[in-house]
Parts: C-alpha cells; sequence; structure tokens
C-alpha cells in the first residue's frame, strides 16, 4: 500500500512560508522529518527514539564529557 505523507511545518520555522522550514509526517509507526529546501532527504525515527532523544537534549544527557 503506498501511502502519500502529509507533511506539516513546524511552528518553530521562519515565516512558514520559505524554504527554512523543519516539516514532519507521521505513518503508523515511524516519524518523518524533513528540511524544506531538502525535500528529498528524509529522516525517519520511531516515537519513543525522538522522544528519548529530545528528553536528553532538555536535560543534557547528551553533552560530552
Amino acid at each position: 500500500m503506498d501511502r502519500t505523507l502529509r507533511w506539516q511545518k513546524s511552528t518553530f520555522s521562519d515565516g512558514g512560508e520559505g524554504n527554512t522550514c523543519v516539516e514532519l509526517a507521521v505513518s503508523p509507526a515511524t516519524l518523518h522529518l524533513r528540511e524544506s529546501d531538502t525535500p528529498g532527504t528524509v529522516l525517519t525515527t520511531t516515537p519513543s527514539a525522538l522522544a528519548g532523544l529530545l528528553e536528553g537534549i532538555r536535560t543534557g544527557g547528551l553533552e560530552s564529557g
């Protein structure tokens, strides 16, 4: 089954209409991330892996020491 992804721009994007936006699309078990200026390059991850990354960023747990 070929599903077309529905991309949404981040509310933190600069102006929302230019090519400086982070976009997100969701499929049943995967999150897809890309930048507007390079839409052919897509990163994929799971919701739990992204949540872990964001938590590490928030708490400083990803700093090299």
